[in-house]
């Protein structure tokens, strides 16, 4: 199994994170090895992934927390394990409680208050952004659990990156130009881009922002991709806990 971990949270001893691939218990086409329960695969390989990829990171499966992300605002303080419901970011600072985010194009963004003992994970694609998913939650870091941007470490995941990621004029139109390359007659938006600068605005210093150069779309041997695979796309995921 190939799991990606970033740099910026390794000086942290603390800290558990991983970020799961295609690669994985062997796993074949159209799937491959696949976290989700909603895209057609086949339940007890679902179960064995996951198994299989939380024991890799030191965890048991009880104390990981997922959500059924559906491009909101919702952001979910989470005390325990399993299914939360409708959100698309989670915040919790109890030990050993991890935060599951699906990935197949949509950012993911992955917070450390080194602090104050918080983490965060946020699903953020175009919809999410566009309704502030991110700003909100970094307010609601602020104000609930009096976390200040500059002890925030942040990693945004793999992502389609602008040059793959073609949007319509309905889409373009919710952002400011700058996320916006008009290129051949089309429009191409830089989500990633926008949530980067979405932290640096809040006060994150950009020492302690890591941005994945890795994109979905392209990378088809790594990585999910819905925009590339459509339905029978399997699904990552980033998990982010507090080792306890």
């Amino acid at each position: 199994m190939l799991i990606l971990k970033p740099f910026i949270f390794k000086k942290f001893s603390e800290i558990i994170f991983g970020l799961s691939t295609k690669i994985g218990a062997e796993r074949k086409a159209p799937y491959y090895f696949n976290l989700s329960f909603s895209v057609g695969d086949k339940q007890e390989i679902v179960e064995e992934n996951r198994n299989f990829f939380f024991n890799t990171l030191g965890l048991n499966k009880e104390n990981v927390a997922y959500q059924k992300q559906v491009h909101g605002d919702t952001i979910s303080h989470v005390s325990k394990g399993g299914f939360l419901g409708e959100s698309d970011a989670m915040i919790t600072d109890k030990p050993g409680l991890g935060l599951a985010i699906s990935i197949a194009d949509c950012v993911p963004v992955f917070i450390y208050d080194y602090k104050n003992k918080l983490i965060a994970g946020v699903h953020s694609g175009w919809r999410g952004s566009s309704k502030n998913i991110l700003h909100k939650t970094l307010i609601k870091l602020n104000t609930e659990f009096n976390s200040s941007p500059e002890n925030l470490v942040a990693y945004l995941g793999p992502s389609i990156k602008q040059n793959n990621y073609e949007v319509g004029k309905e889409v373009a139109d919710l952002f400011d130009g700058k996320y916006v390359k008009h290129q051949n007659g089309k429009l191409f938006l830089d989500v990633a881009g926008f949530n980067y600068d979405v932290l640096i605005q809040f006060g994150v210093k950009k020492e302690n922002v890591q941005q994945s150069g890795l994109c979905t779309f392209a990378m088809d041997n790594l990585l999910h991709s819905y925009r590339r695979d459509g339905e029978k796309s399997g699904r990552s995921f980033g998990v982010i806990a507090i080792n306890g």
